[in-house]
């Protein structure tokens, strides 16, 4: 699994692309803010959608761009998926609708890393043009958080002086990022993270044929963003989180063949993303356990069968304290980040882990 700073929205399938997506779960307040705004006859000319990568926020700017460019009539921003309107916003060929993301090296052939100056100062002289069918403008910005400052300055330009009848919709993984000029200027949307029901219910749609307790074993771990359950899906996560159980299951004693047998199934050639999945489970269990130690939730009896992460993190917890855990956590965020960067044997990496956390558990 790519990390999630790495990833950019033309790798996922057509079919789970945000604008080709014609539905939008948990967000119904949003929603309803987007349609009072729209009803009120005054529009904030700028949108900031914020929330955690995954949960829906460029499926909702696109979907309000739909409603809009349809002529905004209806009691929800739901637009028929065999409308024009639609199918041109899905192939990004209506001419009063311009997306600004991060292009194409055409050197590398790869994404580039940051959205282009040349990409946000293009934008500003599209929202000028008189609208091609009498209606909108609008500028999608997926995402904001990917403009250099360079681009963030073009793009404050915009956003300060809007034509009329222009409509810009940021979308923000991470808002702190932005100039808090930009942040002023905009009409800010919070999207919460998407509760497991939820999350299931999008994974049964697009996936169908999984079965249903892996299913909501994906939705438990992908923590809120239907985005993360996909990529999960994709690289094996639910079988490698059994695993990582497995292992943990019996400490401060470790079961050296299980060991074995995943650092061996991590470390081949071709298990890369599959790794890199691996080191998020551990080191975000290892952060739950802090956050769980830290607000006194660890004194609860039984957890519910259906937190099996519950189980393993109060085992740790009776074997060491919260400054104990905080070191372990921040030394293994930092080795599995540096056994990206520096091309470690990944192998090694899985062992060492593994017994750094049964040599805590032993202090």
């Amino acid at each position: 699994m790519k990390p999630e700073e790495d990833r950019h929205p033309d790798d996922d399938p057509p079919a789970r692309m945000p604008r080709a997506n014609p539905e939008l779960y948990g967000h119904a307040a949003a929603e309803t803010a987007l349609l009072k705004a729209w009803r009120s006859g005054r529009l904030p000319h700028a949108w900031l959608i914020t929330g955690p990568r995954g949960v829906g926020k460029a499926t909702l700017a696109f979907r309000f761009a739909r409603f809009v460019l349809s002529g905004g009539k209806g009691d929800t921003l739901r637009v028929d998926p065999a409308s024009p309107v639609f199918q041109r916003v899905q192939s990004l060929g209506h001419s009063d609708l311009r997306l600004v993301r991060r292009g194409l090296n055409k050197r590398t052939g790869k994404w580039r890393q940051e959205i282009a100056v040349e990409d946000v100062r293009d934008m500003s002289g599209f929202l000028r043009l008189t609208a091609g069918e009498g209606g909108w403008r609008i500028v999608i910005i997926d995402s904001a958080d990917e403009m250099g400052r360079g681009a963030a300055n073009a793009a404050l330009k915009a956003v300060e002086e809007p034509p009329p009848r222009a409509l810009i919709l940021l979308v923000s993984h991470a808002p702190g990022r932005l100039l808090p000029t930009i942040r002023s200027r905009c009409r800010r949307l919070v999207l919460p993270a998407l509760d497991d029901a939820t999350v299931g219910r999008i994974v049964a749609q697009h996936l169908p044929d999984m079965p249903p307790d892996e299913r909501a074993a994906l939705a438990r771990l992908a923590e809120g963003s239907a985005g993360r359950a996909f990529a999960l899906a994709e690289h094996g996560g639910v079988e490698l989180h059994r695993a990582l159980l497995a292992v943990l299951a019996g400490y401060p004693r470790v079961d050296a063949l299980a060991m074995e047998r995943l650092a061996d199934r991590l470390g081949r050639s071709g298990a890369e993303e599959g790794f890199r999945v691996f080191g998020e489970m551990l080191v975000g269990l290892l952060a739950r356990l802090c956050r769980d130690a830290r607000a006194g939730r660890l004194a609860a009896p039984a957890l519910a069968s259906g937190d099996p992460d519950g189980h393993v993190i109060q085992t740790l917890a009776r074997a060491g304290g919260l400054d104990r855990w905080l070191e372990v956590w921040e030394k293994l965020a930092e080795l599995f980040a540096r056994a990206e960067g520096a091309k470690l044997d990944r192998k090694q990496v899985v062992v060492d882990a593994v017994l750094t956390m049964a040599a805590a558990a032993r202090m």
